[in-house]
């Protein structure tokens, strides 16, 4: 039986590889996909005709200097917000209630751009008092606290890493915004 896609995952142009043999197929919109030519597996995912590069970020180490952070953190209002560095200028983006988008695109909410960011990298959802993430189908993956996921719940302090950039999730909850700003002022 052969299948084509009109949507969803495998809908369009682009490269997949076999989930059984890792064979690379490339696909233009409408295409039939066929049975793997090596195995005749039928399962495929979304990936790049040249190969996956290895995009497992470096291991954080004590040597990382996120210093800026605490500065960073003064002057915020209760709320979620991705602060990162970008050019050696710290930057810090509030986080709106339900889908932010983050990735290259000129449409993100949140926009990183590098070419190891996909342009719909990762979705943040912050609903009532909780918050996950999500990766948006990107090719280099979503990493929460060094570990990759395709989706994860987000706590104050946690890591993200999306291409080369290292994104810390910040969430005051009203009584700490209160504490950080009667610090700041004394």
């Amino acid at each position: 039986m052969t299948m084509s896609f009109e949507a969803g995952t495998l809908a369009g142009a682009g490269s997949f590889r076999c989930e059984g043999c890792d064979f690379a197929v490339a696909l233009r919109p409408g295409d039939q996909v066929p049975p793997c030519p090596s195995c005749g597996g039928s399962d495929f995912r979304r990936s790049s005709l040249f190969g996956e590069a290895d995009v497992t970020p470096a291991p954080l180490t004590e040597a990382a200097d996120f210093s800026w952070l605490a500065e960073a953190r003064k002057p915020l209002r209760a709320g979620n917000y991705l602060a990162f560095e970008d050019d050696d200028r710290a930057r810090v983006v509030p986080l709106q209630d339900g889908w932010t988008r983050v990735g290259r695109s000129v449409s993100a909410h949140v926009r990183l751009d590098c070419p190891t960011v996909s342009r719909r990298h990762m979705l943040v959802c912050c609903q009532d008092d909780c918050a996950k993430v999500l990766d948006d189908r990107s090719l280099n993956g979503v990493f929460h606290n060094g570990k990759r996921v395709q989706f994860a719940d987000l706590s104050d302090g946690d890591l993200l890493s999306v291409g080369r950039f290292t994104l810390h999730f910040v969430h005051l909850a009203p009584e700490r915004a209160a504490e950080t700003a009667a610090g700041a002022a004394g």
